[in-house]
């Protein structure tokens, strides 16, 4: 600890510095600079009395669920320390959004030894790393002439704008979702793209629950549960994943602490959010929540513990009642659980106990409780629903809600993942795209070797019947996920290799990141600390806020901010003024915020706003309770569903699961009713790789963004968790540096062994950044050299926490 508090105080490096101790390999500056601090101390102060010191209010933009205000103080042109929000009177519901670690850390991204410098062009293989110092002109006539031949011999299809997170809640820099973005305006007002749907992080999710509430499901607000009795969390980790003043750990343990509610946490691993907060912890076998929920729902029928008014009044589907008439006898949800429907296997906890690893006495003893508790809150995070049957786990999981009747009512809830009360903004108008075939984010992949092959009842292909064209040109703005974040690292290298497939790819980033290196061209952005930006989104529960994260110090280098790079190319292909309007990037904040403040007239002025740098606000509601509105009448607010009520049977999904073309193993079912899974708890692969793998959102990154931030590193290492029975077993001791395989690909790192891991599983943060030995071997700890790129059945997304693995001290054979 006193080495860690050494390092944190260490004197502060100047720009001087960083330009001095650059070198020019590859177009990286190699550079030192210190953590920026929350606190002013004596060696963060190294400002002689005769300088003076601005501060400019910025702000963190990374895709964390936060967004949190950053004050630069800058002397002379550089950042020397970075504070955090001062304004309100720091109680809660006015309280001051102080960053976390991660981004009072910005001068590290900022004067980063990995940040980009200057445009390059790629002169070697794909991934190796290997550029060539261009001019922006010449940068620019390689992506137009590029984009214009492609166009030309395989038509807008073939162009891809990937999935990027880099920069969120920003207006004009936002990367996701990429249709919103300033790419999208581009490529749509000269011809369009191929376009996606879902997304890495609620692919699963947001079609299953859709199913059964009509549209992304909303859950009750963090600030909500200081009503409710009971609070139970299925992998859902604010701790280290809104860990923030901004996030929603802060609004948990605030309303948690009002209503002095029970929390119980179901989760494979002790996570942060459980770590002493908790009430009980409950660790489960990955990819078996449907089993629990199921075994719950046998106790609560049993007992006679359902809201059967609740049920009748809202819901379709749940016994034969409310089935519709097109669905089979004995098709509804309670029939499925005692046994009555196809399966004949009543779901009792005895028979979920061995595939959920929970002893039975425990799900009777949850059932009751959660039963006999109102209101009782029940939430999921998004990491169990990235899993190869996540549609249908996170569909059961909602039924704890429905079966309880806890929708729509304070202290309740969906059992979705919380909700906000959010500021409305008018955003960067996009034009509609002419191309209007889509597929699922997760195959782009796919859609690069065998696009033409893919169709909408195997592959999910929208808007057609089948792709035409593969992917020839991809632009990656923001984002790392060409290889960093996209599963079977080794599958995605080789299909990148081959530039006669796909050939052309843009990438624009601020640092060297591990997609990077796959650019044809690579373009050095613009961080949030060198342009202005009005920044939101972000999910502060009941207190919303937006912030005017404005210049702070000159662009750095030859960066160019993603405004600029568009006009620019906007200008070579000839829709300049389409695309700015006449107006530049300050221009276009000005003017959206006045169509902002049109709909809004108590916003303060843009003036005004620039100054004291953030806006907030209260929820004029208290708390945000989802679906109240349909709850309190429900003939005069219908969801969105086609009967209007909630639906626990789909007649959508009876006609999907009966039409699609489905892998072996892939199930689609109009119940959430429990499936097994390639590479689950039961699969004989097991007898060669033992464990199951799971991933999770590390406190020390979000996703890959801070992953090369070293002090960070440091304090927070990237380790497996493997529990002391599974590690006793093959001779593993903490710390040791072990291989973990299976036969997608290898990667050594320490081992953490922990008694906070359930037996038969292991874990890894994901985001680590690639690092590979030249022998397909990775060093930096990133879990997508041993994912699969098998989709989920419906929403064809990542099922990046359904995996099987061998773990080994690195020096056993």
């Amino acid at each position: 600890m006193k080495t860690k508090i050494k390092q944190l105080l260490s004197p502060i490096f100047t720009r001087r510095d960083f330009i001095k101790s650059s070198s020019a390999v590859g177009g990286l500056a190699v550079a030192a600079s210190s953590l920026s601090l929350p606190f002013k101390t004596e060696a963060s102060q190294p400002v002689e009395n005769h300088k003076q010191e601005k501060v400019v209010w910025s702000a963190c933009t990374v895709n964390c669920g936060s967004r949190c205000p950053l004050r630069m103080h800058v002397v002379d042109g550089e950042i020397k320390w970075v504070d955090a929000d001062n304004t309100g009177n720091d109680e809660y519901g006015d309280h001051q959004v102080r960053a976390c670690l991660r981004g009072r850390s910005m001068r590290r991204r900022v004067y980063n030894p990995d940040r980009l410098k200057y445009p390059m062009k790629r002169i070697g293989k794909r991934g190796e790393g290997k550029f060539k110092r261009i001019s922006w002109d010449e940068a620019y006539d390689e992506i137009a002439n590029n984009l214009t031949r492609i166009r030309k011999d395989y038509g807008s299809e073939a162009i891809y704008l990937n999935y990027g997170t880099g920069t969120l809640g920003g207006t004009v820099t936002k990367s996701w979702p990429p249709g919103s973005t300033l790419i999208a305006r581009l490529m749509n007002l000269t011809g369009g793209y191929l376009n996606h749907y879902g997304d890495y992080s609620t692919a699963q999710i947001a079609a299953g629950l859709n199913y059964t509430y009509g549209g992304f499901a909303a859950n009750n607000s963090f600030s909500d549960l200081e009503n409710t009795k009971l609070i139970v969390q299925f992998g859902n980790n604010p701790a280290e994943t809104r860990m923030s003043g901004g996030g929603n750990i802060h609004h948990l343990m605030e309303s948690k602490q009002r209503s002095n509610a029970k929390m119980i946490m179901i989760d494979p691993r002790y996570n942060d959010t459980a770590g002493g907060r908790e009430d009980q912890w409950i660790p489960i076998r990955p990819g078996t929540d449907a089993a629990l929920v199921a075994a719950i729902a046998h106790v609560m029928i049993k007992e006679d513990m359902v809201d059967q008014a609740f049920l009748d009044t809202y819901c379709v589907g749940y016994d034969a009642k409310t089935l519709p008439a097109s669905a089979p006898a004995n098709s509804d949800y309670k029939s499925y659980i005692l046994g009555q429907s196809e399966d004949k296997t009543e779901k009792t906890p005895q028979w979920a106990a061995p595939i959920t690893g929970i002893p039975a006495d425990v799900i009777i003893k949850l059932a009751r409780e959660i039963g006999s508790t109102k209101p009782c809150a029940i939430y999921q995070g998004w990491g169990l629903q990235r899993t190869a049957n996540g549609e249908i786990a996170c569909r059961s999981i909602a039924m704890l809600s429905l079966l309880t009747g806890n929708v729509g009512i304070n202290g309740g809830g969906t059992g979705a993942r919380e909700s906000d009360y959010n500021i409305p903004f008018v955003r960067f108008p996009i034009p509609a795209n002419p191309v209007k075939t889509a597929i699922s984010m997760f195959l782009w992949t796919d859609a690069i070797v065998r696009g033409p092959e893919m169709t909408a009842k195997r592959d999910g292909v929208r808007g057609k019947d089948k792709l035409d064209m593969p992917i020839k040109f991809i632009w990656n703005y923001a984002g790392n996920c060409l290889i960093n974040q996209h599963s079977d690292i080794n599958r995605t290298h080789d299909i990148l290799q081959d530039d006669s497939a796909c050939e052309m790819i843009v990438v624009i980033d601020n640092h060297m990141t591990s997609s990077a290196k796959y650019a044809d061209i690579l373009l050095p952005d613009l961080t949030t600390s060198e342009q202005a930006d009005f920044c939101m989104d972000a999910k502060a529960s009941n207190m919303p806020y937006f912030i005017y994260a404005d210049q702070a110090i000159k662009p750095q280098f030859e960066t160019r901010g993603i405004y600029q790079i568009c006009s620019d190319l906007a200008k070579r292909l000839g829709v300049e003024q389409a695309f700015t309007e006449g107006r530049d990037q300050e221009g276009w904040l000005r003017h959206l915020y006045q169509l902002t403040r049109a709909s809004d007239p108590s916003l303060p002025d843009f003036e005004t706003v620039r100054k004291q740098g953030i806006v907030k606000r209260r929820d004029p509601n208290g708390h945000f309770v989802a679906y109240k509105a349909f709850r309190e009448d429900p003939l005069n607010n219908p969801l969105n569903t086609p009967s209007g009520k909630i639906e626990i049977y789909s007649e959508r999904l009876a006609t999907i699961a009966s039409e699609w073309e489905l892998a072996e193993g892939d199930v689609i079912h109009p119940l959430p009713i429990y499936a097994t899974t390639p590479e689950g708890w039961n699969d004989p692969k097991r007898q060669q790789f033992p464990l199951q793998l799971t991933g999770f959102h590390y406190k020390a990154r979000c996703h890959s963004t801070y992953g090369n931030v070293d002090i960070i590193k440091e304090a927070a290492r990237q380790e497996m968790w493997i529990n002391p029975m599974d590690a006793e077993q093959r001779g593993i001791a903490n710390g040791d540096v072990i291989r973990i395989f299976n036969d997608r690909g290898e990667l050594h790192i320490n081992a953490k062994v922990t008694p906070r891991m359930m037996p038969g599983v292991v874990a890894l943060g994901e985001g680590a950044w690639y690092a590979p030995d030249g022998q397909k071997v990775d060093h930096g700890g990133c879990i997508n050299v041993l994912t699969t790129q098998r989709p989920s059945p419906l929403a064809k997304g990542n099922p990046q926490h359904t995996n099987l693995v061998e773990v080994q001290l690195v020096n056993k054979a």
